[in-house]
């Protein structure tokens, strides 16, 4: 497998983000994280622990279902 495909969405209450990925073969990848900073971090520890080293995909997509903002100030 090359590329997996996450799902990225923000819980309205808690306003954490909360990316998802279906194994087709069963199971999957869930994690929350407080900020965008954090995500690509925990979703590649994730990845690293789903995955035998020789069956880690070479990129992981994040698919927003919404567009994340971005506070300048």
């Amino acid at each position: 497998m090359d590329e997996i495909t996450f799902l990225v969405d923000r819980d309205e209450e808690s306003g954490t983000l909360i990316a998802s990925w279906d194994d087709p073969g069963g199971g999957g990848i869930t994690t929350q994280v407080s900020d965008l900073g954090e995500l690509q971090e925990r979703v590649r520890e994730a990845v690293a622990c789903h995955f035998d080293s020789g069956e880690i995909p070479g990129r992981i997509r994040l698919h927003f279902l919404t567009d994340p903002i971005v506070v300048a100030a």
